[in-house]
């Protein structure tokens, strides 16, 4: 299991954090490659700019994906990932705080896995990111080559 990656899309210092922190705390120990925002997550996920020469295939188990995020917007990522041939069967969990129903629509007609919104509290937090882990990286049969 630890040699699943976890790509955490999150512009926000203390969202990430406290993401990180809910992995740790779940014993997830797998390797985490945070970005910054829209742009940093399409380098990395295509092997472009900054992570230019990187092997897009490496093996990368899910993307948390924030959807407020600068450069470009968390829905525009996921059109570009299920776009690419190489990309468009990653699971992406949305793990957001907005509440709008438009984004929660947008985000599965786009072909998110899941919707998460980000709960205030912090034991609910820790619980919910356990559950991710477990079933993205234990459970879940990830289709062959991924």
């Amino acid at each position: 299991m630890n040699n699943k990656i976890i790509l955490l899309v999150e512009d926000n210092p203390d969202d990430e954090a406290l993401t990180l922190r809910a992995l740790k705390k779940n014993n997830i120990l797998n390797k985490v490659v945070v970005v910054h925002d829209g742009a940093e997550a399409l380098d990395y996920l295509f092997g472009t700019g900054k992570d230019a020469g990187r092997d897009p295939i490496e093996t990368l188990s899910v993307i948390l994906l924030d959807l407020k995020l600068p450069k470009i917007d968390g829905l525009e990522v996921l059109r570009r990932i299920r776009a690419n041939e190489l990309t468009k069967l990653l699971p992406v969990v949305i793990l957001t705080s907005s509440k709008e129903e438009r984004d929660l629509v947008t985000g599965y007609r786009l072909g998110a896995n899941s919707y998460v919104h980000k709960m205030v509290d912090f034991t609910q937090f820790v619980d919910a990111v356990g559950q991710l882990g477990f079933y993205w990286l234990v459970l879940n049969e990830p289709p062959p080559n991924q």
